[in-house]
């Protein structure tokens, strides 16, 4: 008896020494370790892109995931798909038409804890003036004050009218595109 309680005692000690979650919002995004890319089919072969500029913000406390906020600007016109041609077609106002519309954006309204590390964020996307919410599965990995949000979704061009015209049909470029993000950030001190 006198070994159970002894074994008690130590665990309550230890459970009191053991650190315990400090609320630290990640808010200062690193933006050169960030990135923003995606993946499509053209004529049934994969295909990979990024963008080369974007902006974002973010203020998020892992112990208070529910207080959450994110946004993040897109510069269109900086997309890199691996051709010069490609990226002034993409540009053009059949596809993003960055003359008139130059930024898509996406605005959370939502996080949700899923479990163990994973959320999913719930906000409003924006592209070429048209709008739709979603709901973006996410990763947040802390080490120290520097974490890192990383996730994916798929987005179907039809919805935002990303090509127009002959481009309409999806015989040669799929409908999904599959945009993938990595944004490292530190905490606040």
């Amino acid at each position: 008896m006198k070994n159970i309680a002894q074994t008690l005692a130590l665990g309550w000690t230890l459970a009191a020494a053991a650190p315990l979650p400090y609320a630290a919002e990640f808010n200062q995004v690193q933006s050169q370790q960030s990135s923003i890319g995606f993946s499509y089919q053209q004529m049934g072969v994969s295909m990979d892109g990024r963008f080369r500029k974007f902006s974002s913000r973010i203020a998020f406390d892992p112990v208070q995931p529910a207080k959450a906020q994110a946004a993040f600007d897109i510069d269109l016109a900086s997309i890199d798909t691996g051709a010069a041609e490609s990226d002034e077609e993409v540009a053009g106002k059949s596809w993003f038409n960055t003359a008139g519309f130059p930024k898509a954006n996406f605005v959370s309204s939502a996080v949700k804890p899923v479990g163990g590390n994973r959320y999913e964020v719930s906000g409003r996307l924006t592209i070429k003036g048209r709008s739709k919410d979603i709901v973006v599965p996410a990763t947040f990995t802390q080490q120290g004050n520097n974490g890192v949000f990383a996730g994916g979704f798929t987005v179907r061009r039809a919805d935002f009218a990303i090509g127009e015209g002959a481009w309409a049909k999806f015989d040669i470029v799929a409908n999904d595109v599959q945009v993938k993000f990595r944004i490292a950030a530190t905490a606040a001190k």
